[in-house]
């Protein structure tokens, strides 16, 4: 996971552009550099994945269908291109072949160099080809301007503002862009800018038309576009290990790398000291697909004294996104701290595409999908907003194979009366597509959803609401709900977590649309809480 920033136009000095950069050091620890464009700055810390040399070191420098050596390329007036990019581009050595073809050269095995010659060969219709995670920024020397883009999902961040002159600021992290523009907002997803517009080229969330295939063809195709998506994010010139949960997200990521491998692959799971209900279940897959498994115990003074360290790192107040993301955290710090791993695969993005718990109330098909294509558009400021902080604050590279755009755009096609929970089972059409396999075991395969910050153990939830309790009397929170106009927060915890996030964030709550909540309209979810422990299905969820 890397970090870029560009600010367009020349109304801050580089010296404060590259303080700026510094907040999100721990997205690039390997190097930094900083670029002036003449109009501008761009900077780049990296996180060395792919084309692990000093070579494949950004920001690129572009002209004459070759990237420049960047000691080389320096004070030269004549450059066409700089771009920095945080990404991976998927299947990029076809395209590079290509290029090379057509008479462009390279200089590394990074896959974000192709990105230049891509741009000078198609322009902005290069956004649209790319199956990738990845956030940019480019100059364009020969019309004098900045464009830059993000992935469909909104899986690689961007934010942006506008400073007290009218400069575009373009960052991974909001953290850079404090104190240099009054508001910052989230570079919409599936967009690029250019010339001052945002213009969409992709929108995950829209369906054209649905697919009405039987239940064994669609299964049949799950299962193949999951195990192609597993298979295109094990490419890494840097070790690769994998978040275990002990659900069936995860383990069914981990079934088809362990599968795909020639030697047992990396895997970690963390429980609370007390009541951890994912561990176990961890530990059963780890035992069958013959993981190298590591457990990471924590307790309730871990737990809070990570809490403001999470909000800072997440730019969030979301209580079902700080719940969840204090294990995730915790877990990342331990695999940064204890192991040479780089790249971490999760199973984020499922849920949403499937269904939660909460989704077996959904009253029709046409609501189901509804709340799905809500999701999917929001997901960028929720738990993958989760998934990249608390890897990426561990100097860890974040992938999703859920989020796979192939994945994503055939199962929101299918027919949703297929994905409503009408089998007894939730998400049915996932485990029935992997029933034949053997890759994981079948108790796993078929075992209840529990929602990852309940799994991690009871006990941290509470542990939070008690902090909570002890910190506001009702008088103090009734008082301080009252500051808020927008997302105000509704329980002694959610106001904890907004003071939290004031003192690293003042005033940039809009940052995140709302809470993140079960659909209220719908019947048995009209609750004041997003776990799933409220709700009536809950059941075996939480043994």
């Amino acid at each position: 996971m890397c970090s870029i920033m560009g600010y367009c136009d020349k109304d801050i000095s580089q010296e404060d552009f590259e303080a700026a950069l510094e907040k999100t050091h721990s997205r690039g620890p390997d190097q930094s550099r900083v670029y002036d464009t003449g109009k501008g700055y761009l900077g780049f810390n990296r996180l060395s994945i792919m084309g692990l040399n000093e070579a494949g070191m950004q920001p690129f420098l572009f002209k004459d269908k070759a990237t420049l050596p960047f000691g080389e390329a320096e004070g030269q007036g004549d450059i066409e291109t700089v771009l920095v990019c945080n990404g991976e581009i998927y299947g990029f050595r076809p395209i590079k072949e290509e290029l090379v073809n057509k008479g462009y050269s390279f200089i590394s095995d990074s896959d974000c160099e192709i990105l230049p010659a891509m741009y000078k060969e198609y322009g902005t219709d290069m956004f649209k080809m790319l199956d990738a995670e990845f956030a940019l920024i480019l100059y364009d020397a020969k019309e004098g301007s900045y464009v830059a883009a993000r992935d469909p999902i909104g899986i690689r961040p961007l934010y942006y503002g506008v400073s007290s002159k009218g400069a575009y600021i373009f960052a991974s992290e909001p953290k850079n862009l404090t104190g240099l523009t009054d508001s910052i907002s989230p570079f919409p997803p599936g967009h690029y800018f250019k010339d001052g517009e945002f213009i969409k080229y992709r929108d995950m969330s829209e369906v054209s038309g649905y697919i009405y295939d039987d239940i064994e063809t669609v299964c049949g195709r799950i299962h193949d576009l999951l195990i192609d998506g597993v298979k295109k994010r094990l490419d890494s010139d840097s070790p690769v290990g994998f978040l275990l949960s002990g659900g069936l997200d995860s383990s069914l990521v981990c079934g088809i790398a362990a599968k795909m491998s020639d030697r047992p692959i990396k895997t970690w799971a963390i429980g609370m000291d007390v009541d951890a209900i994912d561990l176990k279940y961890a530990r059963q897959v780890a035992d069958y697909i013959h993981s190298d498994h590591h457990e990471v115990i924590i307790t309730k003074e871990d737990v809070l004294d990570a809490l403001p360290h999470v909000i800072e790192a997440l730019g969030t107040y979301d209580i079902t996104t700080i719940r969840a993301s204090i294990g995730m955290y915790l877990v990342c710090k331990a695999i940064h701290e204890d192991s040479d791993v780089r790249v971490i695969l999760t199973g984020e993005i499922s849920d949403e595409i499937f269904g939660y718990k909460y989704t077996d109330f959904a009253p029709d098909a046409r609501e189901f999908q509804k709340e799905a294509e809500k999701r999917i558009h929001e997901i960028h400021m929720y738990d993958v907003l989760r998934a990249d902080r608390c890897i990426s604050v561990n100097s860890l590279e974040a992938r999703v194979p859920f989020g796979d755009l192939a994945f994503v755009e055939y199962c929101m096609a299918i027919d949703p009366e297929k994905k409503m929970n009408k089998y007894g089972k939730g998400k049915y059409l996932l485990r029935h597509a992997f029933e034949k396999d053997g890759l994981i075991p079948e108790e796993i395969l078929w075992r209840e959803k529990a929602a990852f910050s309940d799994a991690v153990g009871h006990s941290l939830k509470d542990d939070l609401a008690d902090k909570a309790e002890e910190t506001y009397t009702q008088e103090a929170y009734e008082a301080g709900i009252a500051v808020y106009d927008h997302a105000r927060p509704f329980t002694k915890e959610s106001l904890l977590y907004r003071d939290i996030f004031e003192k690293y964030y003042p005033g940039q709550s809009k940052m995140v649309k709302d809470f993140w909540m079960p659909n209220r309209n719908w019947e048995g979810c009209n609750v004041n809480d997003p776990s799933a422990r409220v709700l009536a299905n809950y059941g075996a969820s939480g043994q």
